[in-house]
């Protein structure tokens, strides 16, 4: 990335920082004010006969290997561990079988709509389906608490986000693998087989790993909080790279498994400075990598995006709600069947529905797609504008529905 690159996205960062009162007070979420952001410096730099520097060719590489680690590390590392385990069967359903069947008819629904098999075949739908399936509660979560939404509901979202990320990114890079070979030919067990094998290693690495840079961290820094935070970086970024680059498995969830491990040195090994010290640095990574993530979308969005790819949004847009929709009341109601899983309410289900907002990871794996793809800039339009969607019209209307529901105790 180039220097006036960088000095653009520290302007940009540095801005929105300062409108975050007014998105406040605007009703919006703080990434919308990112997105807006972005796009204004970058149209303002364009209008002033300046190039931004921002090449779509060169966003895979820091997508995958800079941002994503520290997103999915970051949701791992914080999230309640025991919640979690109590809470882990129904999150597994939202993350597994919800997440599959909302990726097929996206794909579907976006394919026939879009009905253009040459410019925009099956293996594009998949990949558009996949990339929308992973959800992101960061604008809502916060609102949850703030409310007082029973805490379990709080839990089934961002468990499910958690794991459904994670699958979502194992499930898009081997669509992802399919589309720039296309002389392979598409082969359901095979490709059931790869994916347990590097969902499988993912899992076994970032095992190995937590568990090694655990009891590094207890061993050498258990009083230094500060060494502590920096084991967990070189923990998440290690535990990737390794998977990713030499095992050829998941790093993905190689970190999330590692992150998961590491959530017990801030829960129950650190000391209380330690583990504040350590959640804040969770906290900042997580933040700094979604904002700058929000800022490229804002400074690659072009207003001809909504002009030529209008309706492939609004496609995408009713594919998304409506696999969300079908995937929540058509299978969560089959969890009160089970012996010793607490029901989710119709009202938390509605919640739950409409809650599934597309965010970070959505954004991040659009922006990843090669260009010698030539499908990549409809890909990446359908998930601006379902993010755009997503931020504008869902995040505000869910403190009302969740009053409407019955959900809040509190505002």
């Amino acid at each position: 990335m180039e220097l006036a690159t960088g000095l653009l996205l520290c302007a940009m960062l540095a801005l929105a920082l300062l409108l975050q009162p007014l998105a406040a007070r605007l009703g919006l979420p703080f990434p919308a004010m990112l997105l807006l952001a972005g796009f204004a410096g970058s149209e303002l730099l364009l209008a002033l006969g300046q190039d931004t520097g921002l090449r779509a060719e060169g966003f895979h590489d820091l997508i995958f290997y800079v941002f994503l680690p520290v997103l999915v590390f970051a949701a791992a590392f914080s999230i309640d561990a025991s919640a979690l385990a109590r809470n882990l069967l129904p999150i597994l359903v939202l993350a597994l079988p919800v997440m599959l069947l909302s990726t097929l008819i996206t794909a579907a629904l976006v394919y026939y709509g879009i009905g253009h098999p040459r410019g925009f075949p099956w293996i594009a739908a998949l990949l558009t389906g996949a990339l929308l399936s992973a959800t992101d509660p960061a604008a809502v979560t916060a609102l949850f608490r703030a409310l007082g939404v029973p805490e379990r509901l709080v839990v089934l979202f961002e468990g499910e986000s958690l794991f459904n990320d994670a699958l979502a990114i194992v499930l898009f890079g081997l669509l992802l693998g399919l589309a720039l070979d296309p002389s392979r030919s598409p082969d359901l067990g095979l490709a059931s087989r790869e994916f347990g094998r590097v969902f499988a290693g993912g899992m076994l690495t970032g095992l190995a790993g937590g568990l090694l840079f655990l009891v590094l961290a207890r061993w050498r820094c258990s009083d230094a909080p500060a060494l502590q935070g920096l084991v967990t970086l070189i923990a998440a970024y290690s535990s990737y790279l390794v998977a990713e680059s030499l095992l050829g498995v998941s790093g993905v969830m190689a970190v999330l498994v590692c992150g998961l491990i590491l959530g017990r040195l801030a829960g129950d090994y650190a000391e209380p400075a330690g583990r504040q010290f350590l959640q804040h640095l969770w906290q900042l990574n997580a933040y700094v990598a979604s904002a700058l993530v929000f800022l490229l979308m804002g400074a690659t969005v072009t207003l001809a995006m909504f002009g030529e790819r209008w309706l492939a949004m609004l496609i995408g847009i009713a594919g998304v709600l409506g696999a969300r929709a079908l995937g929540i009341f058509g299978i969560v109601p089959l969890l009160s069947l089970l012996p010793g899983v607490e029901r989710i309410t119709l009202g938390q289900q509605a919640c739950l529905a409409w809650g599934g907002l597309r965010g970070a990871v959505a954004l991040a794996l659009a922006l990843s797609l090669p260009v010698e793809l030539e499908y990549w800039w409809t890909i990446q339009s359908i998930a601006f504008g379902v993010v755009l969607f997503s931020l504008l019209v869902q995040a505000p209307t869910v403190p009302p529905l969740i009053r409407r529901l019955g959900l809040a105790k509190r505002g």
